[in-house]
């Protein structure tokens, strides 16, 4: 295996556990709530959405020590809140602890999402980029999958009492990653800029690939980095413009395809449909296996097809099973295999499109010195309304039933093939510091 293809791994690791926490609070829904006796709103507040929050704060802030601290520093201190967060969880004796320690896994989730994308992105060569990148996205969906199979063996075993080793476990998987950043260099790009380091950023360079001139692509990292630097802009200014709106929607429409809305409340929407508590879960299982094989594809794909047509794929899908669930349950014909079978159309489309493209697009767009920021900002954009979604969807299912929910989402999906169709560029093969040029207020911003 070779040394960039190793580090992404290990970095990517993070991902996992971004999916793992994401999903494994689904298994503990409904037996949490039982426990403690909370209503709908103080379960979506305290237990359901804490961790989003959490992942809010970690994006708003994760870009300071991303920058300050350097991208591999940042990643080890997130499985370290990885760690505290799951065993913490697993022996809470009250709602308010166990917020606290889910809200700590959140703030680590919300930095992941900030940090391993840029280090990938930053080590990566431009050709295999979109493949290296997606390989965090891979991770996210694995560990959802890995979530959903734990969450269901260890139901069906321990009962309603399971809930407390469905969160501890994730202990396990953040021990692992945690040592395996040991292995890992600091990124050169980040060396070079905010060290000034061009010696270690060589060694790095030289170990990613011996046969490039390196000293060419330090001086080329310099000669970006000074030619941006000409222009003394504000983050929030005509300068980034582009890749700011960009960052916000592509973001934005990630959340609104519904798909945390879908990985929260799978087992509750299946059941809704007239599936009994462990044939949801062996379901919701098997919705993790379609996005994990799904996501595959996307990787191979991305870089072959690009990140547009992957968009435009996704997007025909996402319209296509969200109508078919909202007419569903607008005509109340909820029995067979109907949503399940949807369920794993819409989890294939966000597989091979948003779920894979987001995190590439967004850590390619910015330049070199505002891409923790950049990363920053589509992160926050992200959790923030996934935690919005997931505070008000208990709410939401006790008033309505999924038809008006779901054809909401479905109408959003229309508006993300208009913001594909003309707003959003192809990234494809395109070097970092060449991206610059192309989404600078002079540059053309479609390829």
């Amino acid at each position: 295996m070779s040394p960039i293809v190793k580090w992404s791994a290990f970095v990517a690791m993070a991902g996992f556990l971004f999916g793992f926490d994401t999903a494994v609070i689904s298994g503990a829904d409904k037996p949490i709530q039982a426990l403690w006796g909370l209503s709908d709103l103080e379960h979506g507040l305290f237990i359901m959405s804490m961790a989003l929050w959490g992942t809010v704060l970690g994006a708003i802030f994760g870009n300071w020590p991303t920058d300050r601290l350097g991208r591999r520093t940042t990643l080890f201190v997130i499985g370290v809140l990885y760690l505290v967060s799951a065993v913490g969880s697993a022996l809470a004796t009250d709602p308010f602890w166990f917020s606290f320690f889910r809200l700590i896994g959140g703030f680590g989730v919300g930095m992941s999402s900030v940090a391993a994308p840029a280090y990938i992105s930053e080590i990566a060569p431009a050709e295999r980029r979109g493949n290296l990148v997606a390989l965090y996205q891979f991770n996210v969906v694995f560990g959802i999958f890995m979530a959903y199979v734990s969450n269901a063996i260890l139901g069906s075993l321990l009962g309603d009492d399971a809930w407390r080793w469905m969160v501890g476990i994730e202990a396990v998987p953040a021990l692992v990653y945690t040592l395996a950043l040991l292995k890992v260099p600091e990124s050169p790009r980040w060396l070079i800029l905010n060290r000034n380091d061009t010696r270690a950023a060589a060694k790095v360079l030289d170990q990613i690939d011996p046969q490039r001139d390196n000293q060419a692509q330090i001086e080329e990292i310099q000669a970006a980095d000074r030619e941006d630097s000409k222009v003394q802009s504000r983050f929030f200014s005509r300068r980034y413009r582009l890749p700011i709106t960009l960052a916000f929607l592509i973001a934005f429409f990630n959340q609104f395809t519904g798909i945390n809305f879908v990985l929260y409340y799978a087992p509750r929407i299946l059941e809704s449909a007239q599936l009994g508590d462990n044939a949801a879960l062996l379901s919701t299982a098997g919705i993790g296996l379609i996005m994990v094989l799904f996501t595959m594809i996307g990787m191979a794909l991305i870089d072959r097809f690009g990140r547009r047509t992957l968009m435009y794929i996704g997007s025909v899908g996402y319209i296509i099973s969200l109508s078919i669930i909202s007419h569903a349950f607008f005509t109340d014909n909820l029995g067979g295999a109907l949503i399940p079978l949807q369920l794993c159309l819409f989890v294939a489309a966000h597989g091979i499109s948003q779920g894979t493209v987001i995190w590439v697009f967004i850590s390619e767009i910015f330049p070199n010195r505002e891409r923790a920021r950049g990363q920053s900002l589509g992160s926050f954009t992200h959790w923030f309304f996934a935690a919005v979604i997931t505070l008000v969807t208990p709410w939401v299912l006790s008033v309505f039933n999924g038809g008006p929910v779901f054809a909401f989402f479905a109408f959003m999906m229309v508006l993300q093939v208009v913001f594909v169709a003309f707003l959003m560029p192809e990234t494809k093969g395109v070097a970092l510091e060449k991206m610059q040029e192309k989404l600078s207020p002079r540059g053309e911003p479609r390829s």
